[in-house]
């Protein structure tokens, strides 16, 4: 997609939002944690002179269009390509400084309408949907490898999908009949002659597979809750950590990480003391997470399924 046409594609989500729990009218230093295409940190950067950002994303592609939309910027925002996941390894200089942390779950709509990078069955694509192009496996090598078990159980804990095991066994079949699974209209199909119909169901039946697949090759789950705990780490006195997820596997992660944060204990309940060491290290702002404005829908599809949740460090 060209640069121009990404741009005007691209609406991140919550953003005021997010802009009023980050408290950015204030200035000081923030972390866009998923910079995608600068959606979020613009806004940051628009909102107080005073606001510096250091933007990161694993996707160079996204990263390159980012660094010529916010150029009028200049050194107020700094640029990494790495991923989140080491947000404290990235500002550890930085350590104490950093005035709030944004981090939005979801594929970036440049990825989403790639005709090449494989996340969508809009296309007949390669079966990629990595995050990063040049580390890990593609889901075309996942499912040349996979066994039938694991399969089902990526399908199902990722995608919450109850028809895995049909989805796992067809996948499967198809693979040892000789036919390579390369394209995700290939996928898509499959998937779709294993899900039985439902005229209620309002999402194609390969959304959730498709959804479970880049979740694994990406290792998106396995790195959130670590994520955050580092971030609440770096984060001065009074800085706030707002995550927006799109799905309820990592809403549930969001939501047991900042409980764990809040000082809840972890221990089962027939010991009589603690011993999981929980300490309150942060305040819980959104009691209930903060979804969109129906007007926001209605400009945004994309925003439907956004939660955004957010605490701030005491």
């Amino acid at each position: 997609m060209p640069e121009i046409e990404a741009e005007k594609a691209h609406k991140p989500v919550l953003l005021d939002e997010v802009l009023q729990v980050l408290r950015v009218g204030s200035g000081g230093l923030f972390v866009d944690c998923t910079l995608g295409l600068g959606g979020h940190t613009e806004a940051i950067l628009n909102s107080s002179p005073l606001a510096n950002v250091i933007g990161i994303d694993r996707d160079i592609d996204a990263l390159q269009i980012a660094k010529a939309r916010l150029a009028q910027f200049g050194d107020r925002v700094r640029f990494v390509h790495s991923n989140f996941s080491v947000v404290g390894n990235v500002v550890a200089e930085q350590a104490g400084q950093i005035s709030g942390i944004v981090a939005d779950l979801g594929v970036s709509s440049m990825q989403l309408d790639s005709e090449t990078r494989g996340f969508s069955f809009r296309f007949d694509a390669p079966l990629d949907m990595r995050m990063s192009r040049d580390e890990g496996e593609t889901v075309a090598e996942l499912l040349a490898e996979i066994g039938e078990k694991d399969l089902a159980d990526i399908i199902y804990r990722y995608g919450e999908e109850r028809f895995s095991r049909r989805i796992a066994r067809r996948i499967i079949e198809k693979r040892e009949s000789g036919e390579a699974i390369e394209t995700t209209q290939q996928l898509a199909e499959i998937v779709k002659r294993a899900v039985p119909f439902n005229p209620k169901d309002k999402i194609h039946p390969a959304t959730r597979t498709f959804q479970a697949l880049r979740i694994a090759v990406n290792g998106e789950l396995e790195i959130l809750e670590r994520f955050i705990f580092d971030a609440a780490d770096i984060l001065k006195t009074t800085g706030t950590l707002a995550v927006i997820t799109f799905h309820s596997l990592e809403d549930r992660i969001v939501k047991h990480a900042f409980q764990r944060l809040a000082g809840r204990c972890d221990c089962p309940p027939r010991l009589l003391t603690c011993v999981c060491g929980a300490k309150k290290m942060v305040e819980i702002l959104t009691r209930k997470p903060i979804v969109a404005t129906e007007e926001e829908k209605v400009e945004n599809p994309r925003s439907r399924s956004a939660k955004l949740r957010a605490c701030r460090k005491l």
